[in-house]
């Protein structure tokens, strides 16, 4: 259907390699997007590069550590001198560290200052920057679309995931604050929108979420109990909305923190 059609544009990712990251990025070439991965580990870029070629589908990739300014302006460079303009970027780059969790035995004396500023450039300086360098690429279109990942840790503050939750609350903020900033500086052919996965199960999360045996913890059934739904997202429930909002039918959206969570932020657990 036309209104949802993403053929042909370009479309920027940065972690796209992670668990969510490839099912999304696999989607969007399925849909005949010309997706062009920012990542900074080259085997990883190449196998995902290759296996979308493989399936017919148009890929490309470059190298940069999304937290450090100059590789995200070489990576830029490198775009432009191959794409000269970018329709979409979306913004997957992101993660947690242990030591920017609390866990039940310990106290926030025990979290690491050096982990939590780490947690906060990955999450927040890993958009900020791409946003910041890649869009006069869509300056130059005169229009484009970015798409941040937020979580239901912004929203709903969680225990343990301190630095985690800090950051993500940031992109909420910074997702809002664009919105506004490039639609009246540059008009409304400009929008900015987030998704706020629930829980899904990836390599981040699954032991907290997990035992060894694959049986639920004490944390992943007290989210289970609060998910109207009562299960955990699958990598293909984040596809439709992704499409959406890569599409011209949400070209009146912008602002927007669009969560997917099987209703656990609709939810007060009564």
């Amino acid at each position: 259907m036309k209104l949802f059609s993403i053929k042909n544009k370009n479309i920027v990712l940065t972690g796209a390699t992670g668990v969510l990251g490839e099912k999304m990025t696999m989607h969007l070439a399925s849909q005949g997007a010309q997706v062009i991965i920012i990542g900074r580990t080259a085997s990883k870029i190449e196998k995902l590069v290759e296996k979308i070629r493989d399936q017919g589908g148009k890929a490309d990739g470059f190298l940069a550590d999304v937290t450090q300014e100059a590789h995200v302006q070489n990576a830029t460079k490198q775009i432009k001198n191959r794409y000269h303009t970018i329709d979409i970027l979306i913004n997957l780059a992101g993660g947690n560290m242990a030591e920017a969790v609390v866990t039940p035995d310990q106290t926030i004396e025990d979290l690491s200052a050096d982990a939590m500023k780490k947690v906060l450039e990955l999450n927040y300086m890993g958009t900020f920057l791409p946003i910041k360098h890649l869009f006069p690429l869509m300056l130059a279109k005169g229009a484009g679309n970015i798409i941040n990942i937020s979580s239901m840790a912004a929203s709903r503050p969680m225990t343990r995931v301190a630095g985690y939750a800090s950051a993500k609350s940031a992109i909420d903020n910074l997702t809002k604050w664009l919105a506004v900033e490039l639609s009246q500086k540059h008009g409304p052919s400009y929008r900015v929108n987030a998704m706020a996965p629930g829980f899904f199960l990836t390599e981040q999360n699954r032991s907290l979420l997990t035992e060894g045996d694959g049986s639920l913890t004490q944390r992943g059934d007290k989210i289970i109990a609060h998910t109207p739904m009562g299960r955990f997202g699958e990598p293909e429930d984040l596809l439709g909305t992704l499409q959406w909002l890569c599409s011209d039918a949400s070209k009146f959206v912008t602002g927007t923190i669009i969560p997917i969570d099987g209703g656990f932020s609709a939810y007060s657990g009564v």
